[in-house]
């Protein structure tokens, strides 16, 4: 086997191409992942079982099955209720919804975390409900909760190929598409590797550097 350099100059506009979309999903659904995250925390932390009960359901429903079925069903079965998006916005969705049923858990930890004597304070202060969650709890758990969430920044990284599963040409799609036009496979996958390997490090990075600003 030799490594074709040329194959490597040929492939390198798809996989831009590849790596533009595979940020975009990552970077979208961490956002979503995040944010409705910690949406399900607050809701499961209602006093009536008639929020905490459907959303603890969907929740685990969510997390104990497969994100590729949850993918193809948001992408096949919902069209068939007149529900039709993109195949990349599906897919940002899916990866957003599934991982935020993991960031509730993250953030449930931070909240639980939080001093007792801090929430007291806040009662003996008068403070508002919607007030003392804003400026003394959430602030104080989320400080806590930086290094887990980047580690599913990270796992979501990974899992962003599933998506060609669903026709989004991301590194992987690019590559499969390359190597079936071209008959050569070491190259493209090896570049898209490569390419995995450095995102997931600098990804790493930032959180580590987020964490000591926010723990300082």
């Amino acid at each position: 086997m030799t490594w074709d350099w040329g194959a490597v100059g040929d492939f390198m506009p798809q996989f831009w191409d590849g790596l533009v979309v595979t940020l975009q999903a990552l970077a979208l659904g961490s956002v979503i992942s995040f944010v409705l995250g910690l949406v399900w925390a607050l809701l499961m932390r209602a006093p009536t079982r008639w929020v905490t009960w459907p959303v603890g359901a969907v929740t685990e429903f969510v997390r104990n099955t497969p994100l590729l079925v949850q993918l193809f069903f948001l992408f096949y079965v919902l069209p068939e209720w007149g529900l039709t998006f993109s195949a990349l916005t599906t897919g940002v969705f899916a990866i957003g919804l599934h991982y935020s049923t993991y960031t509730m858990q993250v953030y449930r930890a931070g909240i639980e975390a939080v001093p007792v004597g801090q929430w007291e304070a806040a009662t003996a202060l008068n403070l508002p409900v919607a007030r003392t969650w804003r400026v003394v709890i959430l602030p104080q758990a989320i400080r806590r909760v930086v290094p887990a969430l980047g580690n599913y920044v990270i796992a979501m990284l990974k899992d962003t190929p599933l998506l060609m599963a669903i026709t989004v040409l991301d590194m992987l799609g690019q590559a499969r598409l390359f190597s079936q036009e071209h008959f050569q496979f070491t190259e493209p996958l090896t570049v898209i590797g490569v390419a995995f390997i450095l995102i997931s490090y600098l990804a790493s990075l930032l959180m580590r550097a987020l964490e000591r600003r926010l723990v300082h």
